[in-house]
């Protein structure tokens, strides 16, 4: 099989993109070319070639380059309607890089990620475990903000397997651009995009999780969750608990 292309970074794995016949794919399927991207020796997602954005990857990509690439991306179709593409911001070699699931309400308006009521809770968390937000990388694993209508009101719905399939080339650049010392998934849709389907952050939050992405990565739970929860406080200490974690791995 012939690499469609390849992307690499200082220090960081190896990220592959081909087409492969159905056939052979790990996932299967009835299209007769899927796009499959692998790091090392593990296959990370499998894609429709219609809706897989590997395509539009520019060769050797720096940080901005990807942004701007990622601002035409139609690889699915919640572009339609999302009000923009928010792609991840930060340090350009940042030491952690944060995965949430996708944009909300606010981070669709704005274009940035993690500044809606969500963003503001893990800010908040962030400086009570001494990270320093401005040195980290956030980012999603959906780049459209998904939603349904209520009234006047726009409410976030959960990314289907294929559209986080879609947009996984983006976040594989990403990684490979930024090639932080941790990872750390924020959430199940991102845990189970990084980790594997079989994921369970309720089981695995705070622990490292041998991955070929990052020297360290590990998952806690998404800060949304924290402000839907009937124990706010108890479990915002969880998330503090966990970062605290993540910052003693960083500062290893």
């Amino acid at each position: 099989m012939t690499p469609r292309f390849v992307v690499l970074g200082p220090g960081a794995p190896r990220f592959r993109s081909w087409r492969v016949p159905a056939r052979d794919s790990p996932v299967g399927g009835n299209r007769p070319v899927r796009f499959a991207t692998r790091c090392g020796s593990n296959i990370l997602t499998v894609a429709d070639e219609a809706g897989a954005a590997a395509p539009l990857v520019p060769d050797s990509p720096t940080l901005k380059a990807l942004r701007d690439a990622a601002a035409e991306c139609r690889a699915c179709d919640l572009w339609r309607t999302g009000t923009q593409t928010v792609f991840g911001e930060g340090a350009s070699h940042a030491h952690v890089m944060f995965v949430g699931e996708q944009p909300g309400d606010q981070e669709d308006i704005e274009g940035r990620p993690f500044v809606g009521p969500a963003g503001r809770l893990f800010d908040r968390a962030l400086a009570d475990a001494e990270i320093d937000r401005r040195t980290a990388y956030v980012t999603n694993a959906v780049k459209h903000f998904k939603w349904v209508a209520r009234g006047k009101r726009r409410i976030h719905q959960k990314p289907n397997a294929a559209e986080v399939a879609a947009c996984r080339p983006w976040l594989d650049a990403e990684l490979a651009a930024v090639s932080p010392q941790v990872l750390v998934a924020l959430g199940a849709t991102a845990a189970q995009a990084l980790y594997g389907r079989s994921f369970r952050v309720t089981q695995n939050r705070g622990r490292l999780v041998e991955s070929p992405l990052a020297p360290s990565a590990t998952a806690t739970v998404h800060p949304s969750s924290v402000l839907r929860s009937d124990n706010r406080e108890e479990e915002y200490e969880a998330l503090v608990e966990d970062l605290r974690f993540i910052a003693a791995l960083v500062n290893s």
